[in-house]
């Protein structure tokens, strides 16, 4: 049953994900199914299925037994949360042990569903899937690491290469090496040695999945001091990921700044996420290394929408849901799309296509934190934007959605807001967040936040390089002091004429 809260959206119907890998088993429950997935619960367990699989080619006991008990408290869970379907998904600890079957038919019996245990190449297919639904496009080679094995596949915008398995996931590294860091080098340098799809990957992106890569990612922004905690899309350059997996694969963990939000379970197996990360950057040769928040579970999902949903873009998606939910009119939100492509070719700003997507999810997203205080709509939207669970955008296009909201608010001459942020954006895109940010400052003024106005408002070019922002007679209540003042500002920040005008009726320069 649906929730009667106005905080969620009331078409969605939940539905969860169990997937169970070789170290750890995570149960999500997502609102519903959607281009761009928003979680209502998530818990996992480091059941560590895989531990041992080397020597003895069977499943954990010990694990198998907490793994079953923690299966009741899933099924419950996902019960409680009213999820209408429960997919569950395994992988190489299940599929390859001796018992895997019958811990399969134990866990299907406790679960009360089909589990479907995936192949190598399904896993790297699923994986692929999950970085094409995350990012805009995707274009390079995608490697899922997990505790049983690490996934390799090409993705090249919606493309998808034939991928790869390979015995390397940390858990299976960690026993295959004897605990020795250096024979894990050399055999992650043997395996990785048949993967010849990296060779294609040379001068291209490198996407690391898998949460053993992503506890590395939070370690190297600990290490820079990096100011923005959100994992997706965080890109590390070659020479830094080079000298950090360098110190990470010594073994000496404990000595690393921010080693202590890693938990216990995951520090082992840190350095065998590195030596791989280390081998395959010298198999690939690749231009970066970017994180990616999104894998099998996601892929899963994105497989199971229809295509003109896989083609949505997930960045608008979210905006859409979050001007939905938060904002006063999501209809006076659709309204500012337009008017704002409007008003920049009548100033003849080009935008490239993620500019233009940017600054389509930063008039969806304008309104969303009209709730709070007005001395902190501009720090609270600022920071909902900036920490979003967005995908499709990287970190500098955050900054930009982000600053533009900020500005709205706060004003576009403000030099202290979040210096931490703007360190983050180009300088094209903090240019553009102010122009955006003054054209909306205007807006807003003539509309009272409700739709109706903007589709009446036109800009008009007059003699001597003049450009008229043009009410209707019949809105002409609606010229003053402010919105004048407002579009001052927009003169000043974009150094063009501007006047206020009604129509029929004389016009009143502003700069």
């Amino acid at each position: 049953m649906l929730s009667d809260s106005q905080g969620r959206l009331q078409d969605r119907r939940p539905l969860s994900i169990i997937d169970i890998g070789s170290n750890s088993i995570r149960l999500v429950v997502y609102e519903g199914l959607a281009r761009s997935p928003t979680m209502l619960f998530n818990e996992k367990m480091l059941a560590g299925l895989g531990r041992g699989i080397v020597s003895t080619g069977k499943l954990d006991p010990e694990a198998v037994t907490r793994s079953m008990e923690e299966f009741r408290r899933f099924r419950a869970l996902s019960d409680q949360a009213g999820a209408e379907h429960m997919y569950v998904l395994a992988t190489a600890a299940a599929r390859e042990a001796i018992n895997g079957p019958d811990f399969i038919h134990r866990a299907e019996e406790v679960l009360k569903t089909e589990i479907r245990v995936i192949s190598g190449r399904q896993e790297a297919y699923y994986s692929a899937l999950g970085v094409i639904s995350g990012f805009h496009p995707a274009n390079g080679i995608a490697g899922d690491l997990g505790g049983g094995s690490l996934e390799l596949v090409d993705v090249n915008g919606e493309a998808i290469g034939d991928g790869i398995t390979l015995p390397l996931g940390g858990l299976r590294l960690q026993d295959m090496a004897k605990n020795s860091l250096a024979q894990a080098q050399k055999i992650a340098r043997d395996e990785l040695a048949r993967a010849k799809l990296l060779k294609g990957g040379q001068g291209r992106p490198f996407y690391a999945v898998g949460g053993t890569w992503r506890n590395l990612a939070r370690l190297h922004m600990e290490m820079t001091n990096y100011p923005l905690g959100v994992m997706h899309h965080y890109e590390i350059g070659i020479e830094s990921a080079s000298n950090f997996l360098k110190q990470v694969a010594k073994g000496e963990i404990e000595k690393i700044k921010g080693i202590e939000g890693v938990s216990k379970n995951r520090r082992s197996l840190l350095p065998y996420g590195a030596i791989v990360l280390q081998e395959i950057m010298t198999a690939m040769q690749p231009s970066k290394i970017i994180v990616s928040a999104l894998g099998v579970r996601e892929g899963f999902l994105y497989s199971l929408l229809d295509e003109a949903e896989q083609k949505a873009d997930p960045l608008i998606s979210a905006s859409e849901e979050l001007a939905r939910l938060r904002s006063r009119s999501v209809t006076h939100a659709h309204e500012l799309v337009d008017w704002t492509a409007r008003t920049f070719a009548a100033f003849g700003i080009d935008e490239a296509e993620d500019e233009a997507r940017y600054r389509h999810s930063a008039a969806l997203l304008a309104d969303i934190g009209w709730r709070a205080h007005p001395e902190y709509r501009g720090r609270q939207s600022l920071n909902i934007i900036a920490h979003a669970s967005f995908f499709g955008v990287d970190h500098p296009g955050r900054a930009f959605l982000a600053l533009a909201n900020a500005y709205r608010h706060d004003g576009i001459f403000n030099e202290a807001i979040a210096p931490e942020i703007k360190a983050l954006a180009t300088p094209r895109y903090l240019e553009r967040a102010r122009v955006l940010a003054a054209m909306m400052r205007v807006v807003y003024l003539l509309t009272a936040s409700m739709p109706g106005i903007m589709p009446r408002l036109k800009w008009e070019q007059r003699a001597n390089g003049v450009l008229a922002l043009v009410l209707p007679a019949s809105l002409s209540d609606l010229y003053g002091e402010r919105p004048a003042g407002r579009l001052a500002q927009l003169a000043r920040i974009t150094n063009r004429r501007l006047v206020l005008a009604v129509e029929g009726g004389p016009s009143v320069s502003v700069k």
